[in-house]
């Protein structure tokens, strides 16, 4: 998300923060709030009070980025409101961003590969011992 290679450690700061502050206030904020570096190039997420409101700050390598939304239409969803910081995913990120609902982004379970066609197959009639093929 937001130009950036690979994945992205996701924070979230689940108590809301001054929307006044800009860059510098919310650069002060992650060293306080979350203990971290503002430039170690996780993405940072800031709530106002009312939840149509959200932050992003990020370190692009170049500079600071810091990105605005107010949703017209809604409210995004939020974790309860208390101090502390949770992670999230970059496709939960995504889905916040666009105001949907993050919570029911789960990551896609591995599939098993389907069964094996070398020499060796699971063969039924050998009560469940592998056997190998007639050719």
């Amino acid at each position: 998300m937001f130009g950036q290679s690979g994945p992205v450690k996701v924070l979230v700061a689940t108590g809301p923060v001054d929307f006044r502050k800009g860059i510098d206030g919310l650069a002060l904020a992650v060293q306080e709030m979350f203990g971290m570096d503002p430039f170690c190039g996780a993405v940072f997420v800031f709530r106002a009070k009312r939840a149509d409101r959200i932050k992003l700050l990020i370190w692009d390598q170049t500079g600071m980025v810091l990105v605005h939304k107010r949703l017209e239409g809604g409210k995004f969803v939020w974790p309860q409101v208390r101090d502390g910081v949770m992670r999230m995913s970059s496709a939960q990120l995504a889905a916040l961003f666009e105001g949907l609902d993050w919570r029911l982004v789960r990551p896609e379970r591995a599939r098993r590969p389907p069964a094996s066609s070398g020499p060796y197959c699971w063969n039924r009639t050998t009560n469940g011992r592998f056997s190998v093929p007639d050719t």
